[in-house]
């Protein structure tokens, strides 16, 4: 059957959508994932972690550790230099978050109690 006026084909369908994708949503495609606190993960003594790299908003952070004994708190920059989980816009506790940055400054900290102050806590600054 022949193609007849206003008929559109599937594969200019497909080829619109990709393209779509790709002028509406830039930042998805050159996204990086990193794990946070590298082999160690999140734990103890990682905020120098992000110390050297270069992050971007839409860049996606992976929080692993044990659920039981940890989790992650979304916070402020009052949260983070006083290590305190409340205002917190979000507590993940799935011990595998993933967590994609905004541009400017992103704190996390770990809201069990004492676990902040031992350096449980990243503030990443995503261009």
């Amino acid at each position: 059957m022949g193609e007849g006026r206003g008929s559109v084909s599937i594969s200019s369908v497909i080829t619109m959508l990709v393209l779509c994708m790709f002028v509406f949503h830039p930042k998805m495609i050159h996204a990086e994932t990193y794990i946070v606190g590298d082999e160690k993960g999140w734990s103890f003594g990682v905020q120098n972690w992000p110390s050297g790299k270069a992050f971007k908003e839409g860049d996606i952070l992976v929080f692993n550790y044990t659920p039981v004994i940890h989790n992650v708190v979304t916070v402020k920059e009052f949260g983070y230099n006083s290590c305190v989980p409340f205002g917190g816009s979000g507590f993940h506790i799935s011990g595998a978050d993933k967590i994609t940055l905004v541009k400017g400054m992103n704190y996390f900290i770990c809201g069990v109690p004492g676990h902040c102050s031992l350096g449980m806590k990243i503030a990443v600054n995503a261009n």
